[in-house]
């Protein structure tokens, strides 16, 4: 039976609504294409995404290597479970170890399950090396954190949206206020039982909400003073995102055409998913060195489809473009400029009290409570005027572009947004 064509937007969110679970409030565009920053609705509408799919789609919408990687493969060989080894798996394996700097990489799907796998392999850890005892191992978080949707990831939320009625709740967590290392020192300095550290170098669900210049580094030495892993979730914020490969590559002056920051923070298990495939496929990935990752032994953790052809054909295709393309050097240049064009908004501006972020992740704050609906309205309008954008915390509008975008696109996406801010000036 042949899928039933959809002839208008309002005939696709009538069926996703009698038909489909209730679990998103999208913005109300049915999009159908795709092409590099831009994509297009079911009548033909074009947009600018400024959204980028929660930055999964860093290389740009189906990006003709990637499109061609995946093609080729899913040709060839889909799929054959880790009942077998595939001759994919371990050539991108090498690839992506070599790229970040780690010995081992644990190829999952999802940004969750990843989550998932680097609280096992920590928590292992923690009994087989450190000696906690079974158990009894505690992760430290970060208050507001956004780490997945699980049963474990939602039991150190503090976002009653996402936990009520959810329980019960998985214990072993602490948590602390985000930016704050001497909470850190505290939660660890009289609790043997600590595994590991987890936290986003940047706060992306809460707001881009980006941390003092030194909080990373400084958070990285209390836990390798104390025997603890630094887990870095880079799935949103990584892989050129905010202007390093990384974003505990954290701030950098130079103007040239490095990757690697001098003030790179090397985490102990780095977390990373979404632009690891340019949005193409679900493809995950949790990256240690031998003295962590080897805790995992055969038959003790695995997926399916983790580590299937496909996946590693893609992963290898995104990070090539990410590297051939320039793309860390793109956000950091373009990164700065939008906050420059932004700032020059807000000092005139009664709507909009500041812009923050980092690289091409950014944010702008809605003078108006997060209870209103006004940077929700304000969405509606930027979608009218061809840019895609969405709210997070109420108030906030994050705004994310395809990291391929060019000097010209962001000046005319910045003439949009501040000509639809205008709209609602107090």
């Amino acid at each position: 039976m042949p899928l039933q064509k959809i002839s208008s937007s309002e005939e696709a969110i009538k069926l996703e609504d009698q038909h489909g679970a209730h679990n998103y409030h999208p913005l109300p565009a049915v999009l159908s294409r795709g092409e590099g920053v831009h994509v297009w609705d079911v009548e033909g509408n074009k947009y600018y995404d400024f959204l980028s799919a929660y930055s999964a789609v860093n290389q740009g919408h189906c990006h003709p290597k990637i499109v061609e990687a995946l093609h080729q493969q899913a040709s060839k060989l889909a799929l054959t479970s880790r009942a077998f080894h595939n001759d994919v798996l371990g050539a991108y394996e090498k690839y992506a170890t070599e790229y970040f700097g780690f010995d081992k990489l644990l190829p999952m799907n999802t940004g969750a399950e990843a989550v998932e796998t680097a609280i096992k392999i920590a928590r292992k850890w923690a009994y087989e090396k450190k000696g906690v005892k079974e158990t009894e191992a505690d992760i430290i978080v970060c208050e507001n954190n956004f780490h997945g949707r699980t049963t474990t990831i939602i039991s150190f939320s503090n976002d009653e949206e996402a936990r009520k009625n959810f329980g019960p709740y998985t214990p072993g967590f602490i948590k602390i206020p985000y930016d704050d290392p001497e909470a850190l020192e505290n939660a660890i300095k009289n609790n043997p039982n600590v595994a590991g550290f987890l936290v986003e170098p940047i706060q992306g669900e809460a707001g881009v909400y980006v941390p003092s210049d030194d909080f990373i580094q400084r958070a990285k030495d209390i836990c390798s003073k104390n025997n603890v892993l630094f887990m870095a979730d880079e799935i949103q914020t990584g892989i050129a995102r905010t202007g390093g490969l990384l974003a505990v590559c954290g701030h950098c002056t130079c103007e040239g055409h490095c990757e690697r920051q001098e003030t790179y923070t090397r985490p102990d298990i780095l977390i990373l998913g979404k632009a690891l495939s340019g949005g193409n496929y679900p493809v995950s990935a949790v990256l240690a060195d031998d003295d962590i990752m080897n805790v995992i032994k055969p038959g003790q953790h695995g997926s399916t489809f983790g580590g299937n052809p496909v996946a590693a054909a893609v992963a290898v295709a995104a990070l090539d473009v990410v590297k051939d393309e320039h793309l860390i050097q793109n956000a950091r240049k373009l990164g700065k400029l939008f906050r420059r064009l932004m700032d020059d908004y807000i000092r005139e501006s009664n709507i909009v009290n500041l812009v923050r972020g980092r690289g091409l992740l950014n944010a702008i704050v809605i003078n108006d409570s997060a209870e209103s609906t006004t940077a929700w309205d304000i969405c509606l309008a930027l979608k009218e005027n061809g840019l895609l954008a969405k709210p997070t915390h109420g108030n906030i509008i994050r705004f994310a572009p395809p990291l391929v975008m060019t000097e010209e696109q962001l000046r005319d996406c910045v003439k949009i947004i501040t000509k639809t801010l205008k709209q609602f000036e107090k």
